[in-house]
Order: structure tokens, then sequence, then C-alpha cells
């Protein structure tokens, strides 16, 4: 009976580590915003190295970050 509860909450906690990712994104700090602009004009699209400079932060994070907030509509 423990093994059936403990893998009912194994669900949940998947998905409140989604929410908590999605949430991440739109809580970079003023800093990190300004460092994400300086790199990206020095080093284009090379999410893997911005993402170096920002402790805690993955390429795939600054990517989706900069494409939802960037994204061209030309």
């Amino acid at each position: 009976m423990a093994d059936s509860d403990q893998s009912s909450t194994d669900s949940p906690v998947d998905s409140r580590e989604d929410s908590i990712q999605d949430s991440k994104l739109d809580k970079f700090s003023e800093d990190e915003e300004t460092l994400i602009t300086m790199m990206f004009n020095l080093v284009g699209e090379r999410w893997s190295l911005i993402a170096g400079r920002i402790p805690g932060r993955t390429a795939e994070e600054i990517k989706k970050y900069w494409t939802s907030k960037y994204s061209s509509s030309e």
C-alpha cells in the first residue's frame, strides 16, 4: 500500500518541477537581463557561452527567455 501511495505522488512532483522551471523564466534579475543582452550582442545565439556567465542558469533557460522576450515577427 505504501508503494502505491508513493508512486501517486511522483507525478505531481514532476508537474511542480515543470511549473517551477517555467516560472523561473519570468524571474530573471535586471542584472541577468543586462548581461544576456550584452553577451548576445557579442556572441549571438551561443546560449551555452551566455549561460556560462550566469550561475544557476542553463543554455535552454536563456534561449527560452530570449525567444519569449525578443522573438521577431518579421
